[in-house]
């Protein structure tokens, strides 16, 4: 288990979600984000970042974020770190979609900005004192 929460690879496409994000974890959360705007460039980069967690966008042009997850574990142990699926979508059916993909959670869009740090770091507790 890494020993604290600290670094978060967050891909997503909308720009504008991508800054809220980030201010919301970098200045409030005090956390390392590596943004990505694409699966592509989160496979190329995430193996040298070693991100605690990932923080995935569904629905992006190209490659979705399920399948940037199926790529991801290509070239990262995703075993070893939770994976948060953030979406519009509110069915429970989309969200167990999610879940069978191993992912430890889903932050549905909106969020709220000033808890986001705060969830995160609870989610990457939960799931290492689980004994992942």
């Amino acid at each position: 288990m890494a020993a604290t929460f600290q670094r978060v690879l967050h891909v997503e496409d909308d720009e504008s979600i991508i800054a809220i994000t980030r201010v919301a974890l970098e200045a409030l959360g005090g956390l390392s984000v590596l943004s990505c705007s694409n699966g592509e460039q989160a496979i190329e980069q995430a193996p040298a970042y070693d991100p605690d967690l990932l923080l995935l966008d569904v629905m992006m042009p190209d490659m979705d974020g399920p399948t940037t997850l199926i790529e991801l574990s290509k070239v990262l142990d995703v075993t070893k770190r939770p994976v948060v699926f953030m979406t519009a979508k509110t069915a429970g059916a989309d969200h167990q979609l999610y879940f069978d993909l191993n992912a430890s959670a889903v932050i549905v869009k909106p969020f709220d900005p000033l808890e986001l740090a705060a969830r995160l770091e609870t989610i990457w507790r939960d799931f290492h004192e689980a004994g992942k």
